[in-house]
């Protein structure tokens, strides 16, 4: 992969953690005003500390995003980004477009969702 690929795709993983970096902080100042007295009843109150679990399980899945952001990231320093963890070819450049933190080439990604299914 050519230095003009590896910036694309550096600055298109920085943006997306900045992104989600933004995300995070806005949610944790609208979530720390979060007040259950506030609200009129407990219906409201049910319905508000649903809504903040679905908030928090999102915040856990960017979490672990960010993660394999920071992955790819250091993948790209070590000069194994682009490479299949798996059969070690590379990964090609529309998957990476799409998804650019995957580990896995396109076909060795449908293998391992095959198994996934098989083991139910």
């Amino acid at each position: 992969m050519n230095q003009k690929d590896l910036k694309r795709y550096k600055k298109m993983l920085e943006d997306s953690k900045t992104a989600l970096l933004e995300s995070a902080k806005k949610t944790l100042v609208e979530e720390s005003s979060f007040d259950t007295d506030d609200l009129p009843d407990e219906i409201d109150q049910a319905s508000s500390e649903y809504a903040q679990s679905m908030v928090f399980r999102l915040r856990d899945r960017e979490k672990f995003l960010l993660q394999k952001i920071e992955k790819a990231l250091q993948r790209i320093e070590d000069g194994s980004f682009g490479i299949c963890e798996r059969c070690e070819e590379d990964i090609s450049p529309k998957r990476l477009e799409a998804r650019p933190v995957t580990t896995l080439c396109i076909r060795c990604k449908e293998e391992q969702e095959k198994k996934e299914r098989s083991y139910g």
